[in-house]
């Protein structure tokens, strides 16, 4: 029996959340017989002030008793209206303090799965981390730029003002050649054309005459269209 009445106070180790359970679903149950109860006293209480009007005129003595019963069933009406108020108020705090425990549950599981995820994490080993990182890019991209350089001979040094008149030397070689070849290119001559005038004819001569052949092409092509 001692033992019962610990457990039913909290004598005992219970889960919380079950515990908060069984007592919300006693107060609950405790709350329909109190409706269950003010229903009927109710319905008393409408009996009896029926009773006590037909009753007022004809018999006093049995309206004032039904009157009498009327007035006990409001005043027990009055305390389970005061006991269900206290009812309610516990289950909405029993309800709110369930609830507040499952969330703190949730929020200590997160932490936890944080913890898990963190290790031994600190911000002393990720600064060292990502000063690490930070070091590697750098190395990175020295090493990529000394690759994108040109690499001469070792310890060879190369003379720009060297190289300058060594290619305008070259330039002047192959303008000599071009000039050369454009003195020595055989000109074709139109029939019956003397030798005369072929020494007579000047590259711009030999321009202009081949402009208008050109010309002459183009507008008998333009006739024939």
């Amino acid at each position: 029996m001692m033992a019962s009445f610990m457990s039913y106070f909290g004598g005992g180790r219970r889960d919380p959340k079950q515990t908060a359970r069984d007592a919300i679903v006693g107060l609950r149950q405790q709350l329909q017989m109190i409706e269950k109860k003010e229903e009927y006293l109710q319905k008393k209480i409408e009996e009896e002030t029926k009773k006590a009007r037909a009753n007022a005129v004809s018999n006093k003595a049995l309206a004032t008793a039904a009157l009498k019963r009327k007035k006990v069933s409001e005043q027990e009406l009055d305390r389970l209206a005061g006991s269900r108020l206290q009812l309610e108020l516990q289950v909405n705090t029993l309800e709110s303090a369930n609830l507040n425990a499952e969330t703190m549950a949730a929020m200590k599981k997160a932490s936890d799965a944080l913890k898990v995820i963190h290790g031994n994490l600190t911000m002393d080993k990720v600064d060292a981390t990502m000063q690490a990182v930070n070091e590697q890019r750098e190395l990175a991209n020295e090493i990529a730029d000394s690759l994108a350089n040109p690499i001469y001979g070792s310890g060879m040094e190369i003379d720009e003002d060297e190289l300058k008149a060594e290619l305008e030397e070259l330039e002047q070689d192959e303008l000599n050649i071009r000039l050369n070849e454009a003195d020595h290119a055989p000109v074709h001559l139109p029939p019956g054309t003397s030798k005369v005038e072929e020494k007579s004819r000047t590259p711009a001569k030999v321009a202009a005459e081949d402009d208008e052949d050109a010309q002459l092409k183009e507008l008998q092509a333009a006739l024939a269209m």
